[in-house]
């Protein structure tokens, strides 16, 4: 039995409104469950659609789908792993037995949430699982979704990536079809597209070229070898080809999603982003997709986009033979690989983090984060205190 019946937690109270209260510490539910004490856990862009009432989301949901820390207890059906192994886990909830997650595709279990593709941590339709932005988290079938990582406090923040953005990021590539000294333009720099930007410097991509407005994330962008691109300034299409010498790239990635915006920076312009890929992207070039999109959305600036419903510039795709690969990302695909790449120093990927906070600031972190001030670019949680 858990020791600790009560616990700190990251409470949705409504939209722009969350609060640290007291809740019930999760138990073992079935024998394939462990429960992990929460070293970090990150805040992700996709946790503020919900925050900002952009989902079906109701009070009481505890946020937080990239999670770590140190198994607490074990289920009598767990065999891979030991009280105090620490572990990351992937967004993705998922069960190993279906017919996609024999696949990899983990992101589209069919056995963890009924009537829905794929189960993640406290997000709102991906299933009965409460988040990890609290002090204890129940992990179902843990063998098959934890990650061990070395044991101590070291690449905390880096292992902590793992979750989610990282994998994301490596993904959106491999959706592109890239291949190594190609060109690659991403659009959007939050921590996935940083990440993308990342991973195709990794992989060595002969340039890439990366889109936003927001200054901070075009520096940090700059300072890992890529060309920034302030949509802003121009039409970003036309700044890429002149930049990269009248040429058009080998491969994009949309990593901005259904809330991009127009070239003012602030009206809602949900298929802008998907049309400058197509325009951006050579003949028989590829397109990589994990930026979120929802099929509804209460926010949308019009009623087909708020069905998830996007107009976009299907002919010119046709014409140009491009390729595109979508959907959230198989984080169990990549994170084994991405967690060795970390350990042996070839990657970095916490250069993106900007805070880290205890869990009674989280409700200012949303909120900074959320209005993109005091340069709030990705912020980790950790729930017990600081992690040495």
């Amino acid at each position: 039995m858990a020791t600790d019946t009560k616990m700190k937690a990251l409470h949705y109270d409504g939209p722009f409104k969350v609060s640290v209260k007291e809740i019930d510490a999760p138990k073992l539910e079935h024998p394939d469950d462990v429960i992990i004490k929460v070293t970090t856990a990150a805040i992700c862009g996709s946790d503020l659609h919900m925050y900002q009432g952009r989902t079906a989301a109701e009070a009481g949901l505890v946020f937080g789908h990239e999670n770590m820390g140190v198994v607490t207890e074990l289920g009598s059906g767990v065999t891979l792993l030991q009280k105090g192994d620490r572990i990351v886990l992937p967004f993705n909830v998922a069960d190993g037995r279906c017919r996609n997650c024999e696949e990899g595709k983990t992101a589209f279990c069919t056995g963890v949430n009924p009537g829905f593709a794929g189960g993640a941590y406290g997000y709102v339709a991906m299933g009965p699982y409460q988040g990890g932005q609290a002090q204890f988290l129940r992990v179902p079938f843990a063998d098959f979704n934890a990650l061990k990582l070395p044991p101590g406090g070291e690449h905390e923040a880096d292992f902590a990536l793992l979750a989610d953005i990282f994998p994301t990021g490596w993904h959106g590539l491999v959706l592109s079809g890239f291949k190594p000294g190609e060109t690659v333009a991403v659009f959007g720099a939050g921590p996935v597209g940083l990440m993308a930007a990342y991973s195709g410097v990794i992989r060595g991509a002969s340039r890439v070229f990366v889109v936003d407005q927001v200054k901070e994330r075009l520096d940090a962008a700059k300072k890992i070898g890529c060309t920034p691109i302030n949509f802003t300034e121009g039409d970003p299409v036309e700044q890429i080809i002149k930049a990269n010498g009248g040429e058009m790239v080998d491969r994009a990635v949309d990593a901005v999603g259904y809330q991009a915006v127009d070239k003012s920076g602030n009206k809602e312009q949900p298929n802008i982003v998907l049309d400058q890929l197509i325009m951006v992207t050579r003949a028989t070039g590829g397109l990589g997709i994990p930026g979120l999109y929802v099929p509804s959305d209460p926010g949308a600036p019009d009623a087909q986009s708020g069905k998830g419903q996007i107009l976009l510039s299907f002919g010119k795709l046709f014409e140009k033979g491009l390729s595109l690969g979508t959907g959230q990302c198989n984080v169990k695909a990549y994170n084994r690989y991405l967690r060795d790449l970390i350990i042996s120093g070839r990657a970095k990927p916490s250069f993106v983090v900007s805070h880290e906070v205890g869990i009674d600031e989280a409700p200012d972190a949303y909120d900074k984060f959320d209005r993109r001030v005091d340069g709030y670019t990705k912020v980790l949680l950790h729930p017990n205190g600081p992690v040495s």
